[in-house]
């Protein structure tokens, strides 16, 4: 079978545990990010992973398969809300966190077992806005990029 995959990397001035934390634990430094949205589960193996938006809609949600604080995180993911995304079925998003000298190297590969996959398409927009806002909150203290739910880009 086909499959379809979205990749991305960036380093951030940072440690693992920061990182980790910004990514699962802080959910008030997640909606900050995360243009209002933010995950919510218990981050060990087994457990739901759902993300809710600002006015607490689940759009996402699926089961945390690995969780190796603070160096990787792997999510079954299915989109809620749009029947064309919902219909592909579950996807895997791999977080993995590695230390790059003073920095944090963070890589996230987000996969469906399809070709052409819409959801992967959506989250190819997303992710890079996320992790640049990630990125910029973390060494600055500041986002860099305002919602993209007012102009419609959220998958």
């Amino acid at each position: 079978m086909s499959r379809s995959t979205f990749v991305y990397v960036t380093y951030i001035h940072t440690t693992q545990q920061k990182l980790w934390s910004a990514l699962t634990e802080d959910t008030e430094f997640m909606k900050q990010y995360w243009f209002g949205f933010h995950c919510e589960s218990a981050w060990t193996a087994g457990s739901p992973w759902k993300m809710v938006s600002g006015d607490g809609v689940v759009t996402d949600e699926g089961e945390i398969l690995e969780a190796d604080p603070p160096r990787r995180l792997v999510i079954r993911w299915r989109h809620q809300n749009k029947p064309e995304l919902q219909v592909e079925g579950e996807s895997r998003c791999t977080m993995e966190l590695e230390p790059s000298g003073s920095a944090v190297k963070l890589s996230i590969t987000h996969t469906m077992e399809r070709e052409p996959s819409k959801l992967i398409a959506a989250v190819s927009g997303g992710w890079p806005m996320i992790l640049s806002n990630l990125k910029s909150l973390i060494e600055t203290g500041s986002t860099i990029l305002d919602d993209p739910h007012l102009k419609g880009d959220r998958h």
